[in-house]
């Protein structure tokens, strides 16, 4: 759970003794060997504001791999939810000139690239210590505005609505829409005439809900209706969220999308309006194993359309053809052979097979449970694919690409 602030924790902390004294246990190493050690320490300088400090700098550390946040507050919970920063950036740059408030703000990850493209900018949370932890955060934002508010209550008119439920219910994440932190389906309900953007875990099962007819269903999805679009965005070929847009901020007839952001500040995107038809064929030189944003979109066969691939199997997302797109890892295609474990094994042995990958997709198989057994020892990197064409579970064994 972590520590849990108080408004007065945050009043000390954004001070200049509370400023002063995190730099001080920032040069601790507070690891797992040090930090009974660096604790008494810290409470013995600090007494009143010990577990503060300690748990803040802990936090900036984690935070370091997902934020721009060298000096901010946070929570635990809040690091956890915050959308990192290239995404953030991403998502505020659809909405560049536009008025926007984030009704739920937290401890304003998303205000942070938005007050940077949009002329005036709202925040609202019902957490006074996490507005008092994003007054902190966007200290020097002229154009923005923090408010105790209730998502689920508007107040405000004219601006996109921003929201980003929180994915936690008693004590677990869940990936039940009605008990999201505002329940999704009261946030649609609440903001359907308004412009609107709400980030979603990817998990949730979007076609149950998209479209023009609500869902049916008797659980969290009943009633639901979107017509928008759902873009999924990955970061580093890690799929980090999917995100609903209203209409009115989508391109025309754009209803599903795949955002691929790389950290060098590169990125691409595809949508369902692109074309959608790919032969039928073998396997070809290489197999392809599209990024999770465009298997999570829906888009395979227009990833595929696009880049002159097509489908192992119809029912399966991996793609083969005879080159592989740039940028992109593909696994030339060395044997294959009906998966039985035996003689794969053999095969693999043969090969001198030593670092071994396995990718499974559409065969229940442990992949590590699958390397222990066949124990490979030789000195060859081999990555085999496991996977079913038709009726049949196929191996695929493949010379390893560099990564990177």
């Amino acid at each position: 759970m972590g520590y849990r602030f108080t408004r007065a924790d945050i009043a000390y902390l954004g001070g200049d003794a509370g400023r002063a004294a995190l730099v001080a246990v920032g040069e601790r190493p507070l690891g797992p060997a040090t930090l009974l050690g660096d604790l008494e320490s810290v409470r013995r300088d600090h007494p009143a504001h010990a577990a503060a400090l300690v748990e803040t700098v802990r936090l900036r550390r984690r935070a370091s791999a997902k934020l721009d946040a060298a000096d901010w507050l946070l929570t635990d919970d809040a690091l956890q939810q915050a959308t990192p920063s290239p995404v953030a950036r991403h998502r505020a740059d659809r909405l560049a000139g536009r008025e926007v408030h984030d009704v739920t703000c937290s401890i304003g990850a998303e205000l942070a690239a938005l007050h940077r493209v949009c002329p005036a900018v709202i925040g609202s949370d019902l957490d006074l210590v996490r507005l008092d932890m994003a007054a902190h955060n966007l200290a020097g934002a002229p154009n923005v505005v923090l408010a105790q508010a209730d998502a689920l209550r508007p107040c405000s008119a004219g601006t996109v609505v921003i929201a980003d439920p929180a994915r936690r219910a008693d004590g677990r994440r869940t990936h039940d829409p009605a008990k999201l932190q505002p329940p999704l389906p009261d946030l649609l309900s609440v903001y359907r005439d308004r412009d609107l953007v709400v980030k979603c875990a990817p998990g949730l099962d979007f076609d149950r809900f998209t479209g023009p007819e609500p869902s049916r269903g008797a659980d969290g999805y009943a009633g639901m209706s979107w017509d928008g679009e759902v873009e999924v965005v990955s970061l580093d070929g890690a799929v980090r969220e999917a995100c609903l847009w209203s209409r009115g901020l989508s391109e025309s007839g754009v209803t599903r999308r795949a955002t691929v952001l790389r950290g060098d500040g590169s990125s691409w995107t595809l949508t369902d309006t692109e074309p959608r038809e790919i032969p039928e064929r073998g396997p070809g030189e290489w197999i392809v194993d599209p990024d999770g944003a465009v298997v999570r979109a829906g888009l395979v066969r227009h990833y595929a359309a696009r880049h002159g691939l097509w489908q192992l199997d119809p029912r399966i997302a991996y793609l083969t053809g005879d080159s592989v797109p740039a940028g992109v890892r593909g696994f030339r295609i060395l044997d294959r052979l009906e998966f039985r474990e035996k003689p794969l094994r053999a095969e693999l042995h043969r090969r001198d097979c030593g670092p071994l990958e396995i990718l499974v997709r559409g065969v229940d198989v442990d992949p590590d449970a699958l390397r222990r057994r066949i124990k490979p020892r030789g000195g060859t990197a081999h990555t085999v694919v496991i996977t079913r064409i038709g009726r049949t579970a196929t191996a695929f064994v493949c010379a390893t690409p560099p990564v990177g």
